[in-house]
């Protein structure tokens, strides 16, 4: 969890970075918040921004709000579109039927942009590998899309039908099988981020490599087929 919140009132990113950086995060984001730039979501691994002081915070918004900030993101989802390249667009906003869920609404919300490239589709499963780039950053966006586009995240628990529902019936390898129903979180990993230096004006390019639950999925998905 990235900050602290109903339910986690600690054990979360800002609880970390408080012990690390003391008080010399950016206060912008009120107490809750100090430095926090942009979110990820709860189980998400990867690349977040976070800044050290209000001047480097309000560069970096700006930023976010202009969409010159690059987030790239790696997913694993059931199935595979049937274009290669992609757009998913849609309103987000809360669910009408679950108001502690997202979804794509037609009557207000926020609009939401999703492009997605197929990077693999795997033989030995219904599952393919999918890279993103976001043009906007709603609340759950990409699980939000990809499940509304009928390709939800593999182990999202809250966007998909459970992974023991949907491989039960599938004449899949064991390993494989079983190696699905062992994820037990959104396959979703931010892996790139392309900035500007807030103080220099110089872009600067992070990179995560996959997590390795991800990793141990991908290899299992190879050998199968």
């Amino acid at each position: 969890t990235v900050h602290p919140g109903a339910g986690n009132p600690d054990m979360t990113l800002v609880n970390a970075l408080l012990a690390h950086c003391g008080d010399s995060l950016s206060g912008i984001g009120g107490v809750a918040r100090p430095g926090i730039v942009h979110r990820i979501d709860k189980e998400t691994s990867g690349l977040l921004a976070v800044a050290k002081n209000d001047a480097a915070h309000a560069k970096l918004s700006e930023q976010l709000a202009s969409r010159s900030m690059k987030r790239t993101y790696a997913a694993l989802i059931w199935g595979a579109p049937k274009q290669a390249q992609g757009t998913i667009t849609g309103n987000i906003g809360r669910s009408f039927s679950n108001r502690k869920k997202m979804a794509v609404v037609k009557i207000g919300g926020k609009p939401a942009v999703t492009h997605y490239t197929v990077i693999r589709r795997f033989n030995a499963a219904p599952v393919s590998m999918v890279e993103c780039n976001l043009e906007t950053g709603r609340t759950h966006q990409i699980r939000v899309h990809f499940s509304y586009a009928g390709h939800p995240l593999v182990g999202d628990p809250v966007y998909g039908h459970p992974t023991s529902a949907r491989v039960q019936h599938m004449k899949i390898d064991t390993t494989v099988k079983n190696a699905l129903l062992a994820f037990d979180r959104q396959a979703l990993h931010a892996k790139e981020l392309v900035l500007m230096h807030p103080a220099t004006g110089e872009s600067i390019r992070f990179t995560c490599e996959l997590p390795e639950d991800m990793k141990a999925l991908i290899e299992a998905l190879e050998k199968g087929g």
